[in-house]
């Protein structure tokens, strides 16, 4: 049995490019749909812990899949805004902890996500440098962002334009990195989480400008100051960051309640009171919706998994084809060996023993190839969450 083996081993080593050429058709054929299938069962995995991880979110009628989207991975203008008093109105008597969310803007190309620090308790996240923002203007990094930007605590972020056409719009903001928190996996690691009240600012709803008040009369900036109503033209300075000496100046205009945020997390204290909150919900005229994440989510996977069964029938009709094609090269081999085999038999070869040879070429072949797909599917393996996470991300 040695003799045919070896025999098989020295014919294989010698011809390289064939051998190589067969163990590629193999691999690939087999490792493209496990790896497909892992990607997909990672997917899966991943978004449905996210959804399961909220339990409700509410936020303005439409696309339940963009409002998940929107509140899940913080993807900017994925729904409508809705007022502030849907948060109380969350809130009201006490059956729920409501979270707000204003996904709207970046920073460096990150999410701005501004938030209250409740959100922080409610997703198990914790600053490993520095504090969470306990300041208007402070901003909390997530372990990617403060890795990819190599910032930490006491550095600046930029807030992006939100429209970079528009240099008479609102100027950005600096924000300042109070803190850096742990890496936990998920869209989380690659915000930028800030105060609603600054994302507010951001946004141009509240701003803070030079005490008008300790300008002289004469003042370019002054149009009128006549019986204590001072009025300034647009030559007034606006601060582009926020700090201890002008923190004071940052006021709002209008009424807060008013004010837009993009979803809102709602955590029921139990499964009574959450069905009462849907119930409302529901039977309410307003323009505001009640949803289940892992049931929107679930939903979009039962697709992703019908669209797969394509995949899989288009995996099986290539190995199917790849299958005949190594047995035509195996049949042409052995057609062009035709004399060598001949020569062996006359040597004193049984038949068996050619017939050997031949299997024991085609199972090197197949181990090798087998070897180079456990590889290959264990290296995907390892990096399949990554890939995962980088798509959602880049989701946004």
């Amino acid at each position: 049995m040695m003799g045919p083996l070896q025999l098989a081993w020295k014919y294989v080593f010698f011809h390289k490019a064939k051998s190589l050429i067969l163990i590629a058709c193999i691999v690939l054929t087999t490792i493209l749909p496990v790896a497909v299938k892992l990607l997909v069962w990672q997917f899966d995995q991943k978004i449905v812990a996210r959804a399961a991880s909220t339990p409700s979110i509410v936020g303005a009628k439409g696309s339940s899949l963009d409002l998940v989207l929107s509140a899940l991975y913080f993807k900017q203008g994925a729904a409508d805004p809705v007022p502030y008093s849907e948060v109380e109105r969350a809130r009201g008597d006490g059956l729920a902890t409501a979270i707000p969310l204003h996904c709207r803007f970046t920073a460096m190309g990150y999410p701005v996500v501004g938030t209250s620090l409740e959100y922080f308790g409610y997703r198990g996240l914790e600053a490993v440098d520095g504090s969470l923002f306990v300041s208007l203007g402070d901003c909390v990094v997530g372990h990617k962002v403060a890795e990819m930007l190599s910032v930490g605590v006491g550095d600046r972020l930029i807030s992006d334009r939100d429209n970079v056409l528009d240099l008479a719009g609102q100027s950005p903001l600096k924000l300042n990195v109070a803190g850096v928190l742990g890496a936990s996996r998920t869209p989380d690691d690659w915000a930028v989480f800030v105060d609603l009240k600054t994302a507010w600012v951001i946004q141009g709803l509240g701003h803070g400008h030079q005490d008008l008040n300790k300008e002289s009369v004469d003042s370019p900036v002054l149009m009128s100051n006549e019986s204590g109503e001072i009025i300034a033209n647009r030559g007034v300075v606006s601060y582009i960051e926020i700090t201890d000496e002008n923190i004071d100046s940052f006021h709002f205009h209008g009424d807060t309640s008013e004010f837009p945020v993009t979803a809102v997390l709602v955590a029921a204290h139990g499964f009574k009171e959450e069905t009462i909150l849907q119930g409302r919900y529901e039977s309410s005229e307003s323009e505001v919706q009640f949803v289940r994440p892992e049931i929107v989510v679930r939903d979009l996977m039962t697709i992703v998994f019908q669209v797969n069964r394509f995949f899989n029938a288009n995996a099986i009709l290539i190995a199917g084809s790849t299958a005949m094609l190594m047995v035509l090269v195996v049949l042409l081999s052995l057609r062009l060996r035709k004399r060598e085999m001949e020569t062996m038999f006359r040597l004193g070869c049984s038949k068996g023993t050619i017939a050997w040879l031949q299997i024991g070429e085609m199972g090197i072949i197949f181990g090798f190839s087998m070897v180079f797909v456990f590889m290959g599917c264990g290296w995907v393996w390892m990096v399949s969450g990554d890939i995962v996470e980088g798509l959602l991300v880049n989701a946004r």
